[in-house]
Formats: structure tokens, C-alpha cells, sequence
């Protein structure tokens, strides 16, 4: 029988996301600070003389693209060819994050792709490589490597990893799919002739809270740029955030583009209580807790 690799990484929110114009290509700069979830995607790779690409999961899958425009294929071609290895691989991909929701699932699927097949074909990249790999697949897909919590700043690939403790969260996934490059170009549109400015450094008090685990610290630096646009997108991301503020979140607001929305809780009983009062107003929920590992073998 062949051999299988398998290995995993994590779902991502963006605690602060800060979004400057586009540049010459159409790019945005960012200033974020990326924050991974215990909440997987699984990638299960197998030698093979040709690319091919299925998936399973516990989450709506018709949005997810089979074909060559799959990250995860993109990413195991981007490692052979920097590894020189000649071969391919069928790829097994088992979704747990929502497809299109601003968490940065697709980035797992792929930075999960680039460890396993790593493993698989003996390339001996390094961390240093593969991160190079990465940054040329998507602003997300370094992060999704490292894990934990980062400052991220360039096109997300900048990464300056943050101490950061235990914070609970209560996502709810909304049932439609948002393109992320809609949502910036939304974003553009709403904005106009106005050029923002990114800061350059996190306020001294955020970063305190996070090394504490401290969500009521951490709260009122919460802050999503792209919130307007997912907004203008689909209206529901706005009723879903109102909810989250009316059963009393520290804090509620959209994930990334969205429309994930994320409420941050004080500790596991409150995250429970979250749970159970937007239960209560029709919103499938899904807890979850911050974790410090990104993509690494199972």
C-alpha cells in the first residue's frame, strides 16, 4: 500500500485587521494581528503519478473548487517544484472551518498540503521555506503555518509572532459565501478618494491583555476594517454582530471578509451562556478556544 501523510492546521480570526489602499497590483497592505482557533483543516496526502483532489467534511462544501484553482494543489506544486521532486500526489482534504467565511480555511488547507507532502516526499524544506513557499499562495497561508498569534503586516506574510494566553470564542457561521476579493473591492468602492493610514505599532495595552489572556482588556481593540463592506454585502453579518452585542459578548464583530462573525468570551462559562442564548435567537454556534500550534503532522 502507498504511504499517507497526514497533517493539519488551524482555522484563523483576525483581532485587528486594518486594511490600506491597493497598490500597483491590486493588493492591499495589511496590518493584522492573526489569531488561530482550535478549529481544523485535514489534509491527507498519498504518492501519485498525477494531481487529483477530493474532500469530505462537516461543513457546506460547494463553494470548495476541485480543479487546478484549489490552493492545496497550488501549494504542492509550488513545493515541487522548489524541492526538484518530479512526482505528484493525490490530495484528501477533511474541511472542519467554514468555505468562505473569513477564517482562512482554504490558507490551512493549503499550509496543512505543504507539511504533509513535505514529510511525504522527503524535501527537507525548512520552516524558513516553506514560510517562502507560503507568502507566495496567499496572505493567509504563512500564518496558517505558524499558529499561535501574530502580528502580520505586508500582504500578511510579515509575520512577528505575539505572546498571547487562553481567550474563548463563540463563532457563528452564516450559510453564504463571501469572496474575499469582492469584499476588498467593496471596501475600495466604499471608501472612495480616501487613503487610510495603518498604524505602526499595536497599542501597548492590547499586547498586555493578550499576554495575559485578558478578553475584557482585549475587547476595545478589537477592529475589522472590512466590516462595512461585508455588511454591504450580505445585511446579515450586521444582525448577527447586534445579536452577539445584546446577549452580552465582550465583543462581536465579522471575522476577517467574512461573514463568520466571532464573540469573545470572558471564560468557558461565559462562552457557554453565549452559546446558549444565541441558540436561543436561531444561530448555530461553534465554541472554540485560542491555540498556540499552526500546521504540523498528525
Amino acid at each position: 500500500m502507498p504511504t499517507t501523510v497526514t497533517a493539519k492546521a488551524p482555522g484563523k480570526i483576525n483581532l485587528l485587521l486594518r486594511v490600506g489602499p491597493p497598490g500597483p497590483e491590486g493588493y492591499h497592505e495589511l496590518f493584522t494581528v492573526f489569531h488561530a482557533v482550535d478549529v481544523w483543516e485535514t489534509v491527507s496526502a498519498t504518492d501519485a503519478a498525477e494531481y487529483s483532489l477530493t474532500i469530505e467534511g462537516s461543513v457546506p462544501l460547494g463553494d470548495v473548487p476541485l480543479d487546478q484553482s484549489n490552493l492545496v494543489i497550488a501549494s504542492a506544486k509550488a513545493l515541487a517544484q522548489a524541492s526538484g521532486h518530479a512526482g505528484a500526489a493525490a490530495l484528501h482534504i477533511h474541511k472542519s472551518i467554514p468555505v468562505g467565511g473569513g477564517m482562512g480555511g482554504g490558507s490551512a488547507d493549503a499550509a496543512a498540503a505543504l507539511v504533509a507532502l513535505n514529510e511525504l516526499w522527503g524535501s527537507r524544506a525548512s520552516a524558513e521555506d516553506l514560510h517562502n513557499i507560503a507568502s507566495g499562495l496567499g496572505a493567509d497561508v504563512p500564518f496558517a503555518l505558524l499558529g499561535g498569534t501574530a502580528l502580520g503586516r505586508g500582504h500578511g506574510g510579515e509575520l512577528t509572532p505575539l505572546e498571547a494566553g487562553l481567550f474563548h470564542w463563540v463563532l457563528v457561521p452564516l450559510e453564504h459565501h463571501l469572496s474575499t476579493p469582492a469584499v476588498y473591492a467593496r471596501l475600495d468602492e466604499i471608501r472612495g478618494a480616501i487613503t487610510p493610514t495603518l498604524p505602526e505599532e499595536l497599542p501597548a495595552p492590547m499586547i498586555e491583555a493578550l499576554s495575559r489572556g485578558d478578553g475584557e482588556g482585549l475587547a476595545p481593540f478589537l477592529e475589522n476594517d472590512l466590516a462595512s463592506a461585508a455588511v454591504s454585502l450580505h445585511p446579515p453579518v450586521l444582525t448577527t454582530v447586534l445579536d452577539g452585542e445584546e446577549v452580552r459578548a465582550l465583543w462581536a464583530m465579522v471575522s476577517g471578509s467574512g461573514p463568520t462573525c466571532v464573540m469573545l468570551a470572558s471564560n468557558s462559562s461565559h462562552q457557554e451562556e453565549l452559546v446558549t442564548a444565541l441558540g436561543a435567537r436561531g444561530h448555530h454556534t461553534l465554541p472554540t478556544v485560542s491555540t498556540p500550534l499552526g500546521a504540523h503532522l498528525v
